[in-house]
């Protein structure tokens, strides 16, 4: 633990915590008579966090992504593969308490065990030193991660539009708020997009940004873009 504690750069003050994150319900099944705990509730906490500081992450970071390009970003980062790859990257498998079973059978380097294990880790993290140690044990993923792509997780339909636009000499592109409603803390807004004075586009979302977005796509869907 001491060395896994060096690879993760964070230094437990309960060292018990770490030491349930790391043990796979199987090796907990095989000492049950010793009263082991597996990680399989630090998995569940785990996962909440890292939902919530990659969340606070995107949505702090990227002010343009509309809302459903926040959650398909946010989900290729929390999901099981991508987990798995952020395990490897510090040897997650080696550390892990297995079964002999499991051991032999390949458990240390199978996406789910790891993956898992992965979670618990960040709950033990969080439970040992709180949410800050937490965010900045998963950005040292995420960022890299998010950077190192080849292409963006999102399109930026209105920066598209205006492109197109501009090989037309003469011809301006603008965008006219139809409605707004809701309460402040869960507003709907409409926008127009107009070809000079024509609106060619419509859209709605929970902001203005994402609102104009949404109607820049719907002008290129039908121009044929």
């Amino acid at each position: 633990m001491k060395d896994f504690e060096k690879v993760i750069d964070y230094k437990f003050n309960n060292p018990k915590l770490l030491q349930v994150a790391l043990t796979h319900s199987s090796y907990a099944n095989e000492m049950k008579d010793k009263g082991v705990k597996c990680n399989e509730r630090l998995e569940f906490l785990g996962d909440a966090v890292l939902s919530i500081v990659v969340a606070d992450y995107i949505f702090e970071n990227m002010p343009e992504l509309p809302e459903g390009e926040l959650t398909k970003l946010r989900s290729s980062l929390v999901c099981e593969k991508a987990l798995f790859k952020f395990g490897k990257e510090i040897n997650l498998g080696d550390y892990l308490k297995l079964s002999k079973g499991e051991k032999n059978g390949g458990g240390a380097q199978r996406p789910s065990i790891v993956s898992d294990a992965f979670e618990a880790v960040i709950a033990a993290i969080y439970l040992d030193g709180g949410i800050e140690p937490a965010r900045k044990h998963i950005l040292r993923f995420v960022i890299p991660e998010i950077n190192n792509r080849n292409t963006k997780p999102f399109k930026d339909y209105k920066t598209t539009l205006q492109e197109i636009v501009q090989k037309n000499p003469g011809e301006k592109i603008s965008y006219r708020l139809v409605s707004e409603t809701g309460p402040d803390h869960d507003k709907h807004f409409v926008f127009e997009v107009l070809l000079n004075s024509n609106a060619i586009g419509k859209g709605g979302g929970r902001s203005k940004k994402e609102a104009e977005q949404n109607a820049a796509k719907e002008a290129l869907e039908l121009m044929g873009y």
